[in-house]
């Protein structure tokens, strides 16, 4: 069971050099997510005078996630697995793959290198604002249920491609196929509520603009996704394989 492989983890994790690469990894690797992604969005906006709700900017913002994410999950999937999203980090820690302790410290690297690269847009681009998310023509239940339905569709995903024991020769695929499933999200769900999938995404751009309006969306919805694919595959996929390893191992994403 999920539930008995959750680990809090030692103490000596957060200060382990290990633990501390990964974290550096992390920071970089969503601050190149956030600065492609955001940043695009506010060129197309430029560009096109405000029009980056257009379905040409729509279709701009699902390209440049979906490419920027595939190259963040590439360069740290080595270090740190990659995850470049709480919520994905969340649903590992849910299904038993990684610990508390460098769960938070994940946590803070990416919601670091989020604000960073925020901050980083906002001056280059002589001060223009960021933007943040934010709800168009639906209600907040709408847009909760949408992040969460987005938000399992990339955890499972990136369970069935990087966790998995068992994925074999498909492991070499899943920066790609993360990458994807972000950009197609984004076609779906770009037009009503942002199409997050991620806190840290959703958080610099707040911060820096300081715009808190349905902010608490973007973390409950990504969350609860993430939860709901970790218990899903481990239950369903993983659980019988990790009836056979030490209680100690836990493959990391």
């Amino acid at each position: 069971m999920p539930f008995n492989r959750m680990a809090i983890g030692r103490q000596d994790e957060l200060t382990h050099p290990d633990t501390f690469k990964a974290g550096v990894a992390e920071f970089i690797s969503t601050l190149i997510f956030v600065f492609a992604g955001q940043g695009s969005g506010m060129a197309f906006s430029k560009l096109s005078h405000g029009g980056d709700t257009t379905p040409s900017g729509l279709i701009a913002a699902a390209v440049a996630h979906g490419f920027a994410l595939f190259v963040a999950v590439s360069v740290g999937a080595n270090i740190s697995g990659g995850h470049v999203n709480p919520a994905v980090t969340f649903g590992a820690f849910v299904g038993g793959n990684i610990t508390l302790f460098k769960g938070i410290v994940y946590w803070v690297a990416q919601l670091l290198g989020s604000v960073v690269a925020c901050l980083l847009l906002k001056f280059a681009c002589g001060g223009m604002e960021t933007g943040s998310f934010g709800l168009s023509g639906v209600s907040v239940t709408s847009a909760l249920v949408l992040e969460i339905v987005m938000t399992f569709g990339l955890v499972y995903t990136v369970y069935a491609t990087a966790i998995d024991p068992k994925k074999g020769d498909l492991g070499t695929i899943a920066p790609l196929a993360i990458g994807l499933i972000v950009g197609a999200n984004i076609l779906a769900g770009g037009a009503f509520d942002g199409a997050a999938m991620n806190p840290a995404v959703a958080f610099g751009p707040s911060l820096v603009s300081w715009n808190w309006e349905c902010h608490w969306v973007y973390w409950a919805g990504p969350l609860i996704g993430a939860a709901i694919a970790g218990l899903v595959y481990e239950l369903l996929f993983i659980s019988q394989t990790h009836e056979h390893l030490p209680p100690t191992h836990h493959p990391e994403y």
